[in-house]
């Protein structure tokens, strides 16, 4: 299974469009996972439990650490606390995959009734699971409860748990609150890279809000606001708890940043409060349960602000507002610029989906928003896709802003195809042509091709194939058909709808 590898984009972009980032690797390769059908209506289970989620806070206390010495002392505390309840995990794979087939990850036990938190891409194609607790060498058949691909998070629950000759309770691991993460602090990640059990490596902090592309399951709707990490992170931490020192887990480990494959030091979580929401949806309702609001946001520029009149870059701009939805009952107008979703900050689009993602249909959430030169409360009841006034908006989702200009009627324009890398290129309009002296259109990309399995969004326009100059969709072809014959990788410059530059790197012409 080939990855799927991206690059930054050199901004942000507005919700739902695919960033790159430098090469995102799953830490577990498989199959993409399908869009979640957003016109199915919720089915319960024949039976609803309430389960208790995280254990009672360890009695850790990392207090001041002066030294080294008590760093290390705190770090083997945690480690040992914390190792007990993450879990090895080992799915079959269907046949279509081939006899034997298997895949490897992580877990965090989350439950006393024996319910584990992991990546939804690692179950994706399982056709068995097992569980093995390193620690006390347990092993139970595992049955999966639900996934959420918008998130990569999915929950497992052992089966057998506390029969006759197993008694002994369940390791629980404590949740902590990854709001109050900084950048700089210490955490360990706990999982078994390669196969590895019970592996412990140790980092900071090095960003929160991660997005771009990191989201391993490819989905349309993926809600990225990532926890990233420098603790060492490699094929098989997938679904492995990153930790505090208070012992308390704060992330679920997803994916890398990576050129060769393994750690080059970029990892990535996905945040425990939103984690957990996810979890108590699918153990309750076997499917995530999420409000909408029915607005289009982008990144807040200087030039936005000082427009509206703010006194610091903040927010993010709402650029379309669905009608009659949630936003736009609650009085929210296209060219506010959303402050605050529930009393927390929002800065980036990923940061505004992940808030809205913790809420489910029918809740009221406090909006503040900026509207000429004044900050504004306003209250707005959360909707789900069953709404009648979302349904267009889902059936033709925003444009990663503005439309890219049309071939006139009267213009002939000459099409390429670059078949071994499955993409169609156009000449550019005259239209075009005022914004960018050169360039391929990317008019079509083929299902399944290198160039969708490696990110390739449609309607961009490559202006640099292996950092020369493309002048025509000729140019594009020929080069890329010289990049194939000597199976070689291409990176290309590309202009996005936006205007904004990214870029992407396919990596093989060929399909495995």
């Amino acid at each position: 299974m080939r990855f799927r590898p991206f690059f930054f984009a050199l901004a942000a972009l507005a919700v739902g469009v695919l960033l790159g980032l430098p090469v995102v690797r799953l830490l577990q390769p498989a199959p993409v996972a399908p869009a979640p059908d957003f016109t199915a209506r919720p089915t319960s289970p024949v039976a609803v439990e309430t389960v208790q989620i995280g254990a009672e806070d360890p009695d850790i206390d990392p207090g001041e650490i002066p030294d080294l010495a008590g760093l290390s002392r705190q770090t083997t505390t945690v480690a040992r606390e914390v190792e007990e309840a993450v879990v090895y995990i080992e799915v079959e794979l269907g046949p279509s995959y081939g006899r034997g087939a298997t895949e490897a990850g992580s877990g965090i036990i989350i439950s006393p009734s024996g319910y584990v938190i992991t990546n939804a891409h690692l179950v994706t194609a399982a056709s068995e699971a097992y569980v093995y607790l390193p620690t006390s060498k347990r092993e139970y058949r595992a049955e999966v409860v639900g996934r959420d691909p918008t998130t990569d998070i999915a929950v497992l629950r052992m089966l057998e748990v506390g029969v006759a000759d197993d008694n002994e309770p369940l390791p629980v691991a404590s949740f902590g609150n990854s709001d109050r993460l900084q950048v700089g602090e210490w955490v360990l990640a706990i999982g078994s890279p390669f196969r590895l059990q019970n592996t412990v490596t140790s980092g900071i902090i090095s960003a929160i809000g991660r997005g771009g592309g990191i989201n391993p399951t490819g989905n349309e709707f993926a809600i990225e606001d990532y926890i990233q990490t420098d603790a060492a992170i490699n094929p098989g931490n997938s679904g492995g708890a990153l930790v505090n020192l208070g012992g308390q887990v704060v992330g679920v480990v997803s994916s890398i940043a990576t050129e060769s494959g393994v750690s080059e030091g970029y990892g990535f979580a996905v945040p425990v409060n939103l984690a957990r929401v996810v979890a108590e949806d699918l153990i309750r309702y076997g499917q995530v349960r999420r409000g909408y609001l029915g607005v289009e946001v982008f990144s807040v520029t200087r030039r936005d602000a000082r427009e509206a009149e703010m006194p610091e870059v903040h927010g993010v701009l709402v650029t379309g507002v669905v009608a009659r939805g949630p936003a736009a009952r609650a009085g929210v107008r296209q060219g506010d610029i959303l402050l605050e979703i529930g009393g927390r900050p929002v800065d980036e689009p990923n940061q505004f989906q992940s808030r809205v993602a913790m809420y489910h249909p029918g809740e009221t959430v406090e909006l503040a928003v900026w509207r000429g030169g004044a900050r504004r409360q306003l209250k707005a009841t959360l909707t789900d896709p069953r709404d009648p006034t979302l349904e267009d908006w889902f059936a033709s989702p925003p444009a990663a802003g503005p439309p890219v200009a049309q071939a006139q009627p009267e213009e002939t324009l000459q099409r390429s195809e670059a078949p071994d890398w499955g993409v169609r290129f156009r000449d550019l309009t005259r239209t075009e042509r005022r914004d960018i002296a050169g360039g391929a259109f990317v008019e079509a990309i083929e299902p399944g091709s290198a160039a969708e399995l490696d990110g390739l969004p449609r309607g961009t326009v490559v202006t640099e194939i292996e950092n020369r100059p493309v002048g025509s969709a000729e140019e594009a072809r020929a080069a890329l058909a010289r990049l194939a014959r000597q199976d070689r990788p291409a990176l290309l410059r590309v202009r996005r709808p936006d205007g904004r530059t990214a870029f992407y790197d396919l990596a093989s012409p060929f399909v495995d």
